[in-house]
């Protein structure tokens, strides 16, 4: 076996036990989080393996390394003779600008990062012209560090209500990031607080039965985020290092 692919299938291992092992603590099962790869770090080769280990969730933060990666993949699995591994799909997970949003809809199952309603109302538009609803998430600066990007705490449940009228966009949950820190303890507040939030925004029937969604934990620190509700976590330097 290759380096780079027993290197995948070790970390992949890895990262689903202790995933288990989180939501034991909590009495989830495990299959409730879903692991979703963020592949900016990795090479094709290193997406090849983990596509045939079966991790179909793959994430980029930035729209053309996405659509790039995305054409990739498509064409090594076009050309497979053997039976394919189930379908990628794909994430869309860092700060999305309007401009790009065209470039974005149909391409991705989910948009993890959705701030403003000028973005969700543009993601409604280009949905529109393709007759097909987007899915969203509302990413919240839970933390309140600056230089994060995300909605205020106390701005999340109104601009969720908004998005849910529109007809194109389907409200699925809320994301987060956490203060990166060498100690994964120091995360929790920040996913706890997005978990009030959510479980508010439940009890109000903001986003109806398609809200379940909790896209909280990295490399770092996912975990914790298991362990305080999160139903994706989004990894990428435990998996390819």
């Amino acid at each position: 076996m290759p380096n780079s692919r027993r290197s995948i299938t070790d970390n992949l291992a890895r990262i689903r036990e202790n995933i288990a092992a989180a939501a034991a603590k909590t009495k989830r099962e495990p299959s409730s989080v879903r692991l979703v790869a963020v592949t900016k770090t990795a090479d094709l080769e290193q997406l090849k393996a983990l596509v045939e280990l079966g991790a179909a969730d793959l994430a980029e933060s930035r729209v053309q390394q996405l659509g790039e990666r995305a054409d990739e993949l498509d064409s090594w699995l076009n050309r497979r003779r053997k039976e394919p591994p189930p379908p990628v799909r794909w994430h869309m997970v860092g700060h999305l600008q309007r401009n790009k949003v065209k470039d974005i809809v149909g391409r991705v199952c989910l948009i993890h990062s959705v701030d403003s309603l000028r973005l969700a109302e543009e993601i409604e538009s280009r949905s529109a012209q393709q007759e097909l609803v987007s899915d969203v998430l509302l990413e919240v600066n839970c933390s309140e560090e600056s230089q994060k990007h995300g909605v205020a705490v106390g701005a999340v449940a109104c601009l969720g209500e908004q998005i849910s009228t529109l007809s194109h966009v389907r409200l699925v949950g809320l994301m987060t990031m956490a203060a990166r820190t060498d100690d994964p303890e120091t995360a929790r507040p920040t996913f706890l607080r997005l978990r009030e939030i959510f479980d508010e925004m439940r009890r109000d029937r903001v986003g109806g039965k398609d809200f379940v969604h909790l896209s909280m934990g990295m490399s770092q620190d996912y975990q914790v985020a298991v362990e305080e509700g999160a139903t994706l976590v989004r990894i990428g330097t435990a998996l390819f290092s």
